[in-house]
């Protein structure tokens, strides 16, 4: 590697795709294969998607215990009670103890925002690495694989 003048930790795209041509940087922590690599088999495909799972369960676990800690500081619910309220905001429901409190509706209107946010964000966590494999197949050269 040193020899080709790369840098410790990247790779060069003819390496990762075995194509003639110039060598370009490509980084090591790069999260998908470029569009002429071959797609990546199954068992490393069921690592990613199991990746992806993992950091979308994540952000909802954090979401859930932010809106827990809210509707417990601003409307004095048991954890038990900010644990439904947030759950059922975070799955589209709506809340089931209406705000009492100005800052408990301020809160609550925010946290339905975000909750909003983070379903669009979390569908695509979810969804990215299927699409992406779908849509290499579709631009992946076949040739390349007999070389």
């Amino acid at each position: 590697m040193q020899r080709l003048g790369l840098k410790k930790g990247t790779r060069s795209v003819s390496e990762v795709t075995d194509e003639p041509g110039p060598r370009q940087h490509v980084p090591q922590w790069h999260l998908y294969e470029r569009r002429g690599a071959r797609p990546l088999p199954w068992r490393p495909f069921l690592g990613r998607l199991a990746r992806h799972f993992a950091l979308a369960m994540g952000v909802i676990g954090g979401s859930l215990l932010l809106g827990m800690a809210g509707y417990v500081y601003f409307e004095s619910l048991s954890w038990l009670d900010a644990f439904l309220n947030a759950a059922m905001l975070l799955g589209g429901m709506g809340p089931v103890n209406l705000p009492q409190t100005p800052n408990g509706k301020l809160f609550a209107g925010l946290y339905a925002l975000y909750s909003g946010l983070v379903f669009l964000g979390v569908a695509g966590i979810l969804f990215a690495p299927v699409v992406h494999r779908l849509i290499h197949k579709f631009h992946w050269d076949e040739s390349l694989n007999h070389r």
